[in-house]
């Protein structure tokens, strides 16, 4: 048979051929398929804005910037937090295209965005959902949706993590759990607090199950899907009447409530998952005016004797 030869040359790559081989190259690198998920949605926003036919040599950083305003106006109310991910996506593909000389190289910038605080679990809607059923009066599925919501307070666990932890992952004689799908690629161990382990070892007399069978599974004992947790958090939350039903909140309302708590920052971090303590210190910003609570019990200055006895009063000579 006769070769047909390609219409563009290595150099005069389109956006979508470019684009075909970053998602083979990620895939063979075993990235998570939502992570994937999320470059090929960013990847379509993109071309909404300019034809994926377009060549990579034309994209400079003029057309980024056209494309960012495009994001602004055709999606009114976006935040720079999103826009943000979308660029930082799209970058993750034109950094890809550059390094294999597609696209001349420029710098891609984020958006300047002012970070708004992160929405956690107040404390009377916490009351709310962890507030056990009776065990006879409710179902499988209201019982393993209140274990869950131990679960995601009592680990701080991503979505994704928590559907792919199985029964065997948990170790009640050393009293952790190991993670082993976490985002990071690196699987590690948490503590397991004793209020969650006497609720997992309950829960595990009704779920049964080997060794080698999901923790978390729907009422057909198969396994829990990302999508599925999602729902059964939503309507567990309303049932109970809570409005918030996010799962990451739990993520963020843990974080909180350790910083609150004097825990060690550091230890936050292994737990969380992340390789810096960026974020750890954004948690810490971010919450600052909550640590204003009980400052002057725990101020080394206020704490001091002579300052004690003193009653804030100070005499002039």
């Amino acid at each position: 048979m006769k070769r047909v030869m390609s219409l563009t040359t290595k150099n005069e790559r389109t956006l979508k051929n470019s684009f075909e081989e970053f998602i083979r190259v990620k895939r063979l690198q075993n990235l998570a398929k939502r992570t994937v998920k999320n470059y090929e949605k960013s990847f379509r926003y993109f071309t909404e804005f300019i034809d994926e036919n377009t060549l990579c040599s034309k994209i400079t950083n003029n057309v980024i910037l056209s494309y960012i305003e495009n994001l602004q106006e055709m999606h009114k109310g976006i935040s720079d937090i999103s826009v943000n991910t979308y660029i930082r996506e799209l970058r993750v593909f034109l950094y890809f295209c550059m390094e294999r000389g597609y696209t001349q190289r420029f710098k891609i910038s984020l958006v300047r965005a002012v970070k708004q605080p992160k929405e956690t679990y107040a404390d009377a809607e916490l009351e709310k959902l962890l507030k056990k059923p009776t065990i006879k009066g409710s179902s499988f599925a209201e019982y393993r949706n209140w274990v869950l919501v131990c679960y995601l307070l009592g680990t701080a666990n991503r979505r994704a993590t928590v559907c792919n932890v199985k029964i065997g992952d948990i170790d009640f004689e050393t009293h952790e759990i190991w993670l082993l799908e976490v985002k990071n690629k690196k699987p590690h161990s948490i503590p397991l607090s004793a209020f969650l382990e006497k609720t997992l070892r309950e829960y595990l007399i009704y779920r049964k199950g080997t060794a080698d069978d999901y923790l978390f599974c729907n009422v057909y004992g198969q396994k829990l899907t990302e999508d599925g947790l999602s729902t059964c958090i939503y309507k567990y939350n309303i049932s109970r009447g809570v409005t918030k039903t996010g799962l990451h909140l739990f993520r963020h309302t843990f974080a909180k409530k350790w910083i609150l708590n004097r825990g060690d920052p550091f230890r936050l971090k292994a737990i969380l998952g992340h390789s810096t303590m960026a974020m750890v210190n954004e948690y810490v910003n971010m919450f600052g005016k909550d640590l204003q609570k009980d400052f002057d019990v725990f101020c080394p200055l206020d704490s001091m004797e002579c300052i004690k006895r003193s009653n804030g009063h100070i005499k002039m000579k």
